[in-house]
């Protein structure tokens, strides 16, 4: 407020004097009076105008906002002139600062996982992140501001977008087929919306697969407990002999047997996928793997087939190793070379090889003379409880489980798992493991130039003896 005083100061003062110089001049024309009067009104005057076109800078400066400093005028406009600058720097920095924590927050946003699009009262788009535009198959800039009932087409989010009731999400195939979107809608300020969605195709084909799953368990231990359950009630309601007796009771321990193989193999995808990777820093020899597996083959075989376990590797597979579980790699063995046995017919054969290749991946191959299997079922093979022929798998005692765990375990250390098969030609199971995970044994120049002068077919040893 310093500026009252000195502008009501200048006003008098060039009303007084200027009225004092009319004054003067009056007097020599005899009109003193009517001269300090002129003379006063002029000082008035010429006063005003000074400060209107101070003004009028002012307001030019006002208009132009082109970032110059406001005109330096003393009095008055000076300080109007500072006070309005103040004002606009500091609302310069609070524009400049909030429109950084927009930016900030429209960042983290397109960062989210899930698509964010905001909508005005009309329902054009505001603003979409790309998830939000990958979602709906827009534009996030070219689609700005237009209609999304206009862009997005589906009927389902139409009708929901025109319900107004959104206490809900919808689903609905997201553009071009390539999976399922969940979309809610939340109102926020005066009509506008919120709209969030999400890529649920992994979702849904998860719970597809638990529900498969529960359904598939649930029918392979209720037949078993159905015929626990009639011959049981059997045994209870009428009298058999003592070979009807042994029948009976032999056929409930091998429903009880199958539960029991159902029971064990789904204990062993559970821990196989709750628990953490095996470590490589504990080596399992080849050569005792293949032991083990030969026996318990021999005694399922019951000399029914050819078993041919032996190695490719250029030191006879004496002290290769792997690096992982003993456990699970016994068990991912072990379900190939019983699957093979099961489903070749007696008199055929089964090929049980290990070898290193020259990159130093690691392959053990169980090959079988069965009856193959069609492409069309490959694909398919290692999903839980999936069966070419349920009946025929039945029969041989399988659980729908075996090739699952393999595929497990073959991941779990870091490998992979290769099927190939054709109809009457048999099949052909490959386990592979990382070169990391496998150890070669050292060779000796002597075993290696008799490797290099012997086909590998004669380098097949029978039995690993």
């Amino acid at each position: 407020m310093g500026w009252i005083f000195p502008r009501l100061l200048g006003a008098v003062l060039s009303v007084l004097l200027v009225g004092m110089l009319g004054r003067m001049i009056g007097s020599q024309f005899h009109w003193p009076v009517l001269g300090a009067l002129v003379g006063a009104m002029s000082g008035a005057f010429a006063y005003s105008l000074v400060d209107v076109l101070r003004g009028q800078r002012f307001m030019e400066w006002l208009h132009r906002q082109d970032g110059n400093p406001a005109p330096r005028d003393a009095g008055f406009w000076g300080e109007a002139g500072y006070c309005v600058e103040r004002s606009m720097r500091s609302l310069e920095r609070q524009v400049a600062t909030e429109q950084t924590r927009l930016e900030q927050f429209l960042s983290a946003i397109e960062a989210s996982p899930n698509g964010v699009m905001l909508l005005d009262e009309n329902d054009q788009i505001v603003w979409c992140n790309s998830v939000g535009a990958d979602h709906f198959g827009l534009d996030p800039q070219r689609d700005r501001m237009q209609a999304i009932t206009n862009l997005v087409r589906a009927p389902i989010f139409v009708a929901y977008m025109q319900a107004g009731v959104y206490d809900e999400a919808v689903s609905f195939p997201g553009p071009g087929s390539r999976g399922t979107v969940s979309v809610l809608i939340r109102p926020y300020g005066d009509g506008m919306k919120l709209i969030l969605s999400q890529d649920i195709t992994e979702r849904e084909r998860s719970d597809s697969m638990r529900r498969g799953f529960v359904a598939n368990v649930s029918h392979e231990i209720r037949t078993p407990l159905t015929v626990l359950s009639g011959f049981i009630e059997t045994m209870s309601s009428l009298k058999l002999t003592d070979v009807e007796r042994r029948r009976v009771i032999e056929l409930m321990a091998q429903q009880a047997q199958r539960m029991q193989l159902l029971v064990g193999d789904l204990l062993t995808l559970a821990q196989l996928e709750g628990s953490p990777r095996p470590g490589s820093d504990r080596w399992v020899p080849v050569r005792q793997l293949l032991t083990q597996v030969h026996a318990s083959a021999e005694a399922l075989s019951a000399g029914r087939h050819t078993l041919v376990f032996g190695s490719l590797s250029t030191t006879d597979g004496a002290n290769d190793a792997i690096a992982g579980a003993e456990q699970e790699l016994h068990s991912s063995i072990a379900n190939l070379v019983n699957n093979a046995i099961r489903y070749t017919p007696s008199g055929g054969s089964v090929h049980v090889l290990w070898s290193i290749h020259s990159d130093g991946v690691g392959e053990l191959e169980v090959r079988d003379t069965g009856l193959g299997i069609a492409k069309e079922h490959l694909p398919r093979l290692t999903e839980r409880f999936y069966r070419v022929d349920g009946s025929r798998s039945r029969d041989t005692g399988g659980t729908g489980l075996g090739l699952s765990i393999v595929k497990h375990v073959a991941q779990r250390h870091g490998g992979e798992l290769e099927i190939s098969s054709e109809p009457g030609q048999g099949s052909s199971f490959k386990l592979l493991f990382p070169a990391a995970r496998v150890r070669a044994a050292a060779k000796s120049s002597d075993s290696a130039g008799e490797v290099a002068q012997q086909p590998s077919t004669e380098e097949i040893h029978v039995g690993m003896s």
